[in-house]
């Protein structure tokens, strides 16, 4: 039998459709937004990508880069503030959580410090590298698998 390789995407975006933001907290909004673009699954309780992501957009304001060790500092107490667990709060998976909004262009990563992306509102980050990028990229490609399907299935039976 022939060996398949792993499949690995050259890029991935996950994107669902929620209700729209009503009265939530900051956190459950930056929640629903993590679960709208795939950074955090339906259900999922390990949801530390949630304070990553409220800990940077805090530092945005003041125009702040932070290291990993920073950040993993902030999503501590944001964690203790709201009462939560501090579980996923490792620096191995702190700096995992903050590639994985790297890969979305959501931060971006200069000399071993972390930003919002050029400190962009995150709506000028959606429309810039969302709407414009990756979203026509991805697409383009799994148009080209159907078309590939499509081929495939008037040439033969096979």
């Amino acid at each position: 039998m022939k060996k398949i390789s792993k499949d690995i995407p050259l890029s991935e975006i996950t994107l669902r459709r929620y209700e729209r933001p009503h009265k939530e907290t900051r956190r459950d909004i930056i929640r629903k937004l993590c679960l709208s673009i795939g950074l955090l699954q339906p259900g999922d309780s390990r949801d530390v990508i949630v304070d990553v992501l409220y800990v940077l957009l805090n530092a945005k304001k003041q125009k702040k880069k932070l290291t990993s060790e920073e950040v993993k500092d902030n999503v501590i107490k944001v964690r203790k503030k709201h009462k939560l667990p501090l579980i996923g709060i490792a620096s191995s998976n702190i700096r995992r959580q903050l590639r994985r909004l790297k890969d979305l262009f959501i931060i971006e990563k200069i000399n071993n410090s972390y930003r919002i992306t050029e400190f962009l509102s995150l709506s000028e980050i959606f429309e810039e590298k969302f709407e414009s990028f990756l979203i026509p990229t991805v697409s383009a490609r799994v148009r080209e698998y159907f078309n590939a399907v499509d081929e495939n299935f008037k040439k033969s039976s096979k």
